[in-house]
């Protein structure tokens, strides 16, 4: 809009300047005003061409060839440029929302509040995972966001995820996982609020800034708060006092290299074992929806049903519900 505003005041300056080279035919006195100018140039650049008024100077002629026919084929090129992307951004989305919409009705989906650096990198480390990413949906008001969760090939939805129309239309009430990450912790516990109100049944993990704000978070609803100030600030603290520490850690929570942690199912083989004894190395054992340390008494002997936390070389396979490292069978297959 800005560019066709310019070329159309930018014209009608020209015609003005120059009117001395124009004539009206239907004007007796030939005389060219401001609005005889505004009007010469619309419909000179809409290619109307009434002829009413015309330029009978050789200078005005020139202008006409070399400045303002340029400035009219600029001038369509915007308005049809403009359209025609407009109306293919519009058909590449009603595509893809429509191509979500019947994944998401064929398996679990995950929707993602806030598309920041965060949101970027939880969505990368779920895809680097094994989900889907066309069972991925991002919502969050920011036209960046929309075009770079676009170009990430994901479905997206652009509106305010404290309303519950917005959420809706997200699929958040039949969605199986919801990442919260906006900037602000006030908008991450409605938000938290409403999707839980929408969904009793959804996993979410919510961020937070400030360490005061994870039982509030945690009372509306999610399930999983991550502090992401506290978290920054607790690793840079490592590095300072341990750098070999702090790059350890920071090994662990980057994805493809040197080591990761994973959870796996836990194999028969492994049934009746100390967590201590497995070729993994075990540092928790999810029972009955609870987490143990693998010193916990509770968990001494492994038993059917467990799954492990294991930290494991980056090479084996990735983050799990996949059985195991070793080609070995569930434990809870052969229940």
């Amino acid at each position: 809009m800005l560019a066709a505003m310019a070329i159309l005041v930018g014209t009608m300056l020209l015609v003005y300047f120059d009117r001395e080279g124009y004539v009206d035919g239907n004007d007796p006195e030939n005389k060219i005003s401001l609005i005889d100018s505004i009007y010469y140039t619309t419909v000179t650049l809409s290619t109307t061409g009434y002829g009413d008024i015309a330029p009978v100077t050789d200078r005005a002629r020139l202008i006409n060839a070399f400045i303002i026919t340029p400035a009219r084929i600029a001038f369509l090129v915007l308005l049809i440029g403009t359209t025609l992307e407009v109306l293919a951004s519009q058909g590449r989305e009603l595509f893809r929302v429509a191509r979500w919409r019947k994944i998401m009705g064929e398996q679990d989906h995950v929707v993602v509040v806030g598309y920041g650096t965060k949101g970027r990198s939880a969505v990368q480390t779920i895809v680097n995972n094994g989900q889907d990413p066309e069972a991925i949906v991002v919502v969050d008001p920011s036209a960046l966001a929309l075009e770079e969760a676009h170009s990430d090939g994901l479905a997206v939805v652009t509106g305010d995820a404290t309303r519950r129309e917005v959420l809706r239309r997200a699929g958040v009430q039949t969605a199986s996982q919801v990442i919260i990450t906006t900037d602000r912790d006030d908008t991450n516990v409605l938000s938290t609020l409403t999707v839980r109100q929408l969904n009793p049944d959804a996993w979410i993990v919510a961020a937070v800034r400030e360490q005061e704000n994870v039982p509030l978070m945690r009372q509306s609803g999610a399930n999983s708060v991550i502090t992401s100030s506290d978290a920054v600030g607790r690793l840079l603290g490592l590095s300072s006092v341990s750098p070999m520490l702090g790059s350890v850690m920071e090994d662990l929570l980057t994805y493809g290299d040197g080591l990761e942690v994973a959870e796996r199912d836990l194999l028969v083989t492994e049934v009746g074992k100390p967590p201590q004894s497995l070729p993994d190395q075990v540092i928790a054992v999810v029972r009955d929806e609870q987490v143990y340390r693998y010193f916990d008494p509770v968990v001494t002997l492994l038993a059917r049903g467990d799954r492990l936390i294991v930290v494991r070389p980056a090479k084996e396979l990735p983050w799990a519900p996949r059985p195991g490292t070793h080609g070995e069978d569930r434990a809870e297959d052969h229940d």
